[in-house]
């Protein structure tokens, strides 16, 4: 499905969808660097399909889908490397981590040697850094293990250090944009915990204070975050929860250290969910997917650079059809 997001208002508007493919089930989405191409990871087809990306935004299916690894591996996020050379897909099902050298300016994508590479049990969210560093999440274990990536051949090695505990109910990940801090949401904790990155080795190590809340002690909180991101100047970290009320919990992030502090009224009573929480590139908005018995909508804010105080966009939640899986903005 196409969203058109005014510029201005952050409104978002329907535009039109590609024709559904049984059995493939989208569930995340990546865009190649060159805008060109865009990858669908297919949960239940175990796959990835590729598309032409018109100037319009409009997409067609350009070939059929890629095995994403062997059957029943369960492919569930994506990434692609800084270098623009590499697809990463966790497969929760199989235990391990697929890497595809993309080929053809983005038009194919083949199994590096070796892949896909072991990881640990249910693999969900996984993210890069500029310097390659790859962290998975397994919600399982509660813990993120990291790996790195050769941009030579794509293989991709795990950390000599043990995969790093977190909270219960570990759900997804964030890493700020300067590739210093790395956070998690911890669903069944309540809870947010805070990383340094080491940048030579990539290792974890816990910040004071975490793992963090959005009221002191837990308390008034909203349950259950799910997803959570950093903004684009790296001053605010935004975790999502389900529902409306006390949804949307809002950090401040001490940039000499990656401390959090809630800001003052968080957690904001605002419409939220937990399929994904994403910034627009330029630094305007924010938006958070939810999926209901009653349908599918996308809650979007405008938010404070000074402050970090989000504030519903006007019209929001914005309708998005019986069913959504990732999302990603481009201009």
């Amino acid at each position: 499905m196409l969203l058109h997001i005014d510029n201005s208002t952050g409104a978002i508007t329907l535009g039109p969808e590609t024709p559904p493919v049984v059995g493939n089930s989208p569930n995340a989405v990546v865009l190649h660097p060159s805008g060109k191409f865009l990858y669908a990871v297919n949960s239940d087809g175990n796959t990835i399909s590729i598309f032409n990306v018109a100037a319009d935004g409009t997409l067609t299916l350009s070939a059929t889908p890629t095995p994403a690894c062997q059957a029943g591996c369960g492919p569930r996020a994506a990434v692609i490397d800084p270098s623009g050379n590499y697809l990463l897909v966790s497969n929760t099902f199989s235990n391990n981590v697929s890497v595809f050298a993309i080929g053809s300016g983005g038009a194919t994508l083949s199994p590096v040697q070796g892949s896909p590479f072991p990881a640990g049990p249910g693999p969900t969210d996984l993210k890069i850094t500029s310097k390659n560093f790859v962290y998975v999440v397994n919600p399982g274990i509660a813990k993120v293990e990291g790996f790195s990536l050769n941009t030579s051949n794509g293989f991709l090695t795990p950390s000599s250090q043990p995969p790093v505990s977190a909270g219960a109910g570990l759900n997804a990940i964030a890493i700020d944009p300067t590739g210093r801090f790395l956070y998690t949401a911890n669903t069944s904790d309540n809870t947010v915990s805070a990383f340094t990155i080491d940048p030579s080795s990539g290792f974890l190590n816990s910040i004071t204070g975490s793992p963090y809340c959005s009221t002191p002690g837990c308390t008034g909180a909203g349950s259950g975050p799910g997803a959570l991101a950093v903004d684009t100047s790296a001053r605010f970290l935004y975790v999502s929860t389900p529902g409306s009320s006390n949804s949307i919990w809002v950090f401040s992030i001490a940039g000499a250290n990656g401390e959090l502090a809630p800001l003052t009224n968080s957690p904001f009573s605002l419409s939220a969910g937990t399929l994904f929480l994403l910034m627009e590139p330029s630094g305007k908005f924010f938006y958070v997917g939810n999926q209901s018995p009653s349908g599918s909508n996308i809650a979007g804010y405008s938010y404070d650079p000074s402050t970090g105080v989000p504030t519903a966009i006007s019209g929001s939640p914005f309708s998005a059809g019986s069913s959504l899986g990732g999302m990603l903005i481009t201009h």
